[in-house]
C-alpha cells in the first residue's frame, strides 16, 4: 500500500545520437529508487556524419527506427544532445534578482560578442546557477548556444520516429547530470569523466552537483579503425562489425590497440594540462572513464600506467537495477557507453523548461 503514494518522476527517454551509434535508455525513479525499463544501441551504416553534422538523413533515420523498434514501449517524450564546434557554453556574471526579461536582454548583448555566427543563426539558452564566489555582488549564468542546423537537423529525424523531444542539452552536461546521479564516488575534489566515442573526447569535471568545467576534442575510436584498416588491409565496416560483435582476432589488440592508447594517453595529457592553465585548478587524482573506449580490453589499466593517475570504467548502472525484462548481461556489457544516455534520461528526475 506504501507503493501508491511514493512520487514517481515523469519518464523521459535518454537518446544519445552519436557518430556511429544511436543510445537509448529509459528510466522509472520512485523517490531515490532508479529502474532501467528499456535500453537499445543501435549502429549507423557508412559515414552519415561529418564532424558532428548530419550527411546521410536516411541512414540516422533507419537507426532512430531500429532504436524504437528496440525499446518496445510507448513512451515518445525523449532529451537529446548537440555536441561539437558550433556548440558554445561560457559562464558569465550578471547582477542578481534580475526577471528573466531582464537576463535575456543582457544574454544577448553577451552572446553578441562570444558567438562567432550571426545571433539569428543559433539558438541561445541561459540559466542562473549560483552566486559567484569570485565576483562579488553577482551571479553565475550559465550562456549556451548552438546551431540551428545542428539541432534542428536532429529534431526533424527523432519526430519522424516518432519520438516528441522535449528537451536538447549539450553532450558534457548531460555527462555531468550521469556523474551527479549515477557516480558512486564521492570525493570532495572535483569529479573528473571523460568520454571517448568514435570521433570526440570529451573532459567533463563536476562538483557539487554541477558542471564546473567541459570540453570536447576531435580524436576517438575512429582513429583505432584507422590504423587497423591500414595495418591489416581491412574495410573500416567489417573492423567495426567485428569490434561489435566480439569477434576480433586478439592479434588487433596486441599490435594495434596499444599505438591507439599512446594516442589517447597524449590526448589526455593535453586535455588536462589546459584544464589546470585556465582552471589554476590541480589536475584530477581520479579519471572517470566512459564512452566506446571504455570497452575497449584493458584500456584503463593501461591509462592509469600512462597517466600517473588512476583511471576506471565509469559504470553508471551500479546506482540503478535494471528490469527483469531486459537482457542485463548486454546492457552492464554496454553501460559505459550509455552514460550521455542516462544523463539525458535522468532530465526526467526534475521539471525541465519549455
Amino acid at each position: 500500500m506504501n507503493s501508491l503514494f511514493k512520487k514517481k518522476a515523469k519518464s523521459i527517454i535518454g537518446l544519445d545520437i552519436g557518430t556511429r551509434y544511436i543510445k537509448a535508455i529509459c528510466l522509472d525513479r520512485i523517490d531515490d529508487s532508479v529502474k532501467v525499463t528499456g535500453f537499445a544501441c543501435e549502429s549507423i551504416n557508412g559515414n552519415a556524419f561529418n564532424e558532428r553534422e548530419i550527411k546521410d538523413y536516411d541512414a540516422v533515420s533507419r537507426a532512430l527506427k531500429k532504436v524504437k523498434l528496440s525499446l518496445k514501449n510507448k513512451h515518445k517524450l525523449v532529451a537529446i544532445a548537440v555536441a561539437g564546434p558550433s556548440v558554445i557554453s561560457k559562464t558569465v556574471f550578471m547582477e542578481p534578482n534580475q526577471t528573466d526579461f531582464e537576463l535575456e536582454s543582457q544574454i544577448e548583448i553577451e552572446a553578441d560578442s562570444l558567438i562567432p555566427y550571426p545571433i539569428d543563426e543559433v539558438y541561445i539558452d541561459f540559466e542562473e546557477i549560483r552566486e559567484s564566489s569570485a565576483h562579488v555582488g553577482k551571479v553565475e549564468v550559465l550562456l549556451t548556444a548552438a546551431h540551428k542546423e545542428l539541432v534542428d537537423s536532429r529534431i526533424t529525424l527523432v519526430r519522424e520516429v516518432p519520438f516528441e523531444p522535449k528537451v536538447v542539452d549539450i553532450e558534457t552536461y548531460a555527462l555531468g547530470n550521469a556523474i551527479k546521479y549515477f557516480s558512486d564516488i564521492q570525493d570532495e575534489e572535483p569529479q573528473c569523466c571523460i568520454s571517448v566515442g568514435s570521433s570526440m573526447l570529451q573532459l567533463c569535471f563536476v562538483k557539487d552537483g554541477l558542471v564546473t568545467y567541459s570540453k570536447d576534442y576531435p580524436f576517438g575510436i575512429n582513429k583505432f579503425i584507422q590504423d587497423l584498416s591500414v595495418i591489416h588491409s581491412l574495410d573500416t565496416q567489417e573492423i567495426e562489425d567485428q569490434l561489435a560483435a566480439g569477434t576480433a582476432p586478439e592479434a588487433w589488440f596486441n599490435d594495434t590497440l596499444p599505438l591507439f592508447i599512446s594516442a589517447l594517453q597524449q590526448q589526455i595529457q593535453r586535455a588536462l594540462q589546459m584544464y589546470s592553465s585556465s582552471t589554476h585548478q590541480l589536475q584530477p587524482t581520479k579519471i572517470l572513464l566512459a564512452g566506446g573506449a571504455a570497452v575497449l580490453p584493458g584500456i584503463a589499466e593501461e591509462l592509469s600506467k600512462d597517466l600517473g593517475i588512476e583511471v576506471q570504467n565509469f559504470n553508471p548502472l551500479l546506482r540503478a537495477s535494471i528490469s527483469d525484462k531486459l537482457n542485463a548481461e548486454e546492457l552492464i556489457k554496454l553501460s559505459p557507453q550509455m552514460a550521455i544516455a542516462l544523463g539525458l534520461a535522468s532530465r526526467g528526475f526534475n521539471e525541465w523548461h519549455m
